[in-house]
């Protein structure tokens, strides 16, 4: 008999704001990309270099999609404070005056793995379903009412753990990586939090109906998702069975 997740049942019945918090909370525990086989392999130095080149050659698919969807988002804000409160998240990853970006700190993770900087910028080793998941993501945002939009962003609340866990598994497991090349990450351990409670505080002012919050589950589910499909889509190329479409990055070896 299949089951219901409790994490997906509708709400048919206003939840108060700290319900509501708790559920995105159960969500995140049970569907965030952190339990996915692939980041165990990766966290445990199971992969071999090639491997994490795929990884991190596809993950820029993602990182460099960011900032284009928060630009895109902040267009169809008319509200100037909350304006002003996204563009840092298009500065942290663009880059703004001596900062320079977090899309170019995982580029210094590519290089630093081997890959040709163009070559990755390019895209064109990315896998399909990475590439159709990223693509979709921008859309949804542009697209889909602003409450939904914003709450996308949730998966921020899991990030930090996922990110110390890869800093600290990926240098201890991988003489082919240091702190310099996991720059990224550690500066998203400062960063993630104030997003996420940003737009954490969002939702819980303004998804108070019934239908309201369910249009909230329903954004951090789509995300998940997103974040989910790319390691499948990774694992089934580089993994098991290791069938790799027709373009996308073969590694050597």
């Amino acid at each position: 008999m299949s089951r219901i997740s409790a994490t997906t049942k509708k709400i048919t019945e206003a939840l108060s704001a700290d319900a509501l918090e708790a559920r995105l909370y159960e969500i995140g525990a049970e569907r965030y990309h952190n339990l996915h086989p692939f980041h165990e392999l990766l966290h445990t130095g199971a992969l071999t270099r090639g491997q994490v080149q795929a990884w991190a050659l596809n993950r820029y698919c993602y990182q460099a999609a960011i900032p284009m969807k928060d630009a895109s988002l902040m267009g169809r804000i008319e509200d100037r404070e909350l304006r002003k409160q996204w563009l840092h998240r298009v500065t942290d990853h663009d880059g703004y005056e001596e900062d320079e970006g977090g899309i170019m700190r995982w580029l210094i993770l590519t290089d630093g793995l081997g890959l040709d900087r163009d070559y990755v910028i390019s895209r064109e080793g990315a896998l399909p379903a990475v590439r159709f998941a990223v693509e979709a993501y921008i859309r949804y945002v542009r697209e889909q009412p602003l409450l939904q939009a914003i709450a996308s962003s949730l998966t921020e609340l899991f990030a930090p753990k996922i990110h110390r866990d890869r800093i600290a598994g990926m240098l201890k497991n991988y003489d082919f990586i240091d702190d310099r090349l996991m720059s990224y990450g550690t500066r998203r351990l400062n960063q993630a939090p104030v997003d996420a409670e940003f737009a954490l505080k969002y939702v819980r002012q303004n998804a108070v109906r019934a239908d309201q919050q369910q249009q909230v589950i329903d954004a951090l589910l789509f995300k998940l998702n997103v974040l989910w499909i790319q390691l499948d889509a990774l694992h089934l190329a580089y993994v098991e069975p290791k069938f790799i479409p027709p373009g996308a990055f073969i590694p050597e070896g």
